[in-house]
C-alpha cells in the first residue's frame, strides 16, 4: 500500500482545500468542489470544520444573481501546513548576533525591541476601560502576531493562553525572548496588575499561559 493511500480519504481533501486555497486564493466552495472533484457538499463540510480550528475565513461576495458567495481564505494560522526556512534563518541570526555583539549586546537589542512592543500595545490597551477589555484586545493583537492567544476567566483574574509560538525555535536559541515577553506584558497591562507566566512551551507545555490578576 502507497504512503498516499495509507492516508485517509477525508485528511487528504481537507488538505487539498488547505493546498488550493494557497495556491488560487479566496475562492467559494463551488469553484473549490471544481478544481478538487469532490461534492460542494463535502467541501463545506471541510470548510466549516477548517474554520472551527481557526484555520480559514470567508467573507460575502455580491453576485450579479442570487445570494452573496462565501469567499473562503486561509488564516496565518494555516501557515504551518506550509514548508518555512524562517526558523533555520531567525536562529542563525541569533547566533550571529552573538558572534559580532555579544550577549549583552543581543540583549540591549531586545530591550529595544521589547519597548516598542511595549509601546505599540499600550497605544491599544490604554484605551481599554477594563482588564478583560485589555486583555481580549491583547489576545487579538498577539493573535494577529501568530500565537494563537485567547481569555479565560480564572479564579482571581484572568488567563492570557497562546496557544501557539511562532518564534519557538528562536525562543529555544535564545531564552531572553521568553523572559522579556512577560515583562512587556507587565509593563503594557500596567502597574495595577501582576502578569505571571503559568504554562510554557519551552518548558514542555502544550500552551504558554499568563495569569493576570489585580494588585490588591
Amino acid at each position: 500500500m502507497s504512503t498516499r493511500n495509507a492516508v485517509p480519504a477525508e485528511k487528504r481533501s481537507r488538505r487539498a482545500i488547505i493546498d488550493r486555497l494557497k495556491q488560487d486564493g479566496p475562492q467559494d466552495a463551488a469553484s473549490l468542489a471544481r478544481r478538487l472533484g469532490i461534492s460542494a457538499m463535502a467541501v463545506r463540510q471541510h470548510l466549516y470544520e477548517l474554520e472551527g480550528e481557526g484555520l480559514v475565513t470567508h467573507e460575502a461576495e455580491a453576485r450579479p444573481i442570487g445570494r452573496p458567495a462565501k469567499l473562503w481564505a486561509l488564516t496565518a494560522a494555516a501557515d504551518r501546513f506550509f514548508p518555512d526556512g524562517h526558523a533555520e534563518f531567525t536562529v542563525g541570526l541569533i547566533n550571529s548576533m552573538k558572534q559580532a555583539f555579544g550577549s549583552e549586546g543581543l540583549d540591549k537589542l531586545l530591550k529595544v525591541r521589547a519597548k516598542d512592543q511595549v509601546a505599540g500595545y499600550r497605544a491599544r490597551l490604554d484605551k481599554q476601560p477594563s482588564l478583560s477589555k485589555k486583555l481580549q484586545t491583547l489576545a487579538e493583537i498577539r493573535t494577529e502576531e501568530g500565537y494563537m492567544a485567547e481569555v479565560q476567566k480564572a479564579s482571581g483574574g484572568y488567563l492570557l493562553i497562546e496557544n501557539h509560538c511562532p518564534v519557538c525555535s528562536a525562543a529555544a536559541a535564545c531564552t531572553n525572548l521568553c523572559n522579556l515577553e512577560l515583562e512587556v506584558f507587565q509593563k503594557a497591562l500596567g502597574r495595577a496588575f501582576d502578569v505571571k507566566r503559568i504554562d510554557h512551551i519551552l518548558a514542555g507545555a502544550r500552551r504558554c499561559a499568563y495569569l493576570v490578576t489585580r494588585k490588591d
